[in-house]
């Protein structure tokens, strides 16, 4: 798979960790920055992440910022994106099996390197369950596209 990575200076601190676990486990690393520490806005890289999950370019992807929240808050907010807040390994499972997330996001200031690992070789293992899970994705659908559950 293609991972696409984004991340602000809040984030740049997961980075090399979330890339080796990304490679490591076989997989192409689509970087689209931050490169450095300066201070920069989280959503221009939540967009070109989402844009590139979004157009096929890459399957799933990764965004790192202070807490991952706010990178969180705008993937979520391009349409067609499921993006979770992840802060531990099991989280990254489930968002992986029961929300079908083709994002997910950490915080750098919140979440140390080992972890970060963890949580990315755990969520690009993820298999969607489907079943029951695919109902309530529909209704997410329905929720985007401004439509009465």
């Amino acid at each position: 798979m293609k991972i696409a990575i984004g991340c602000d200076h809040g984030g740049i601190s997961l980075k090399d960790s979330v890339i080796k676990a990304i490679t490591d486990n076989g997989h192409e690393v689509l970087d689209f920055g931050t490169y450095n520490t300066e201070s920069c806005d989280y959503p221009d890289y939540a967009y070109r992440v989402a844009q590139s999950v979004l157009s096929g370019e890459a399957q799933r992807g990764i965004l790192l910022c202070g807490t991952g929240i706010g990178m969180s808050i705008a993937a979520n907010k391009v349409k067609g994106i499921r993006c979770g807040h992840v802060t531990d390994v099991f989280s990254a499972q489930m968002t992986a099996e029961h929300n079908n997330a083709n994002i997910i996001a950490m915080g750098g200031r919140i979440t140390d390197a080992e972890t970060a690992y963890q949580i990315v070789t755990t969520y690009l293992a993820g298999k969607f369950a489907g079943g029951r899970h695919q109902n309530r994705l529909d209704k997410v659908t329905k929720l985007e596209n401004g439509e009465a559950l």
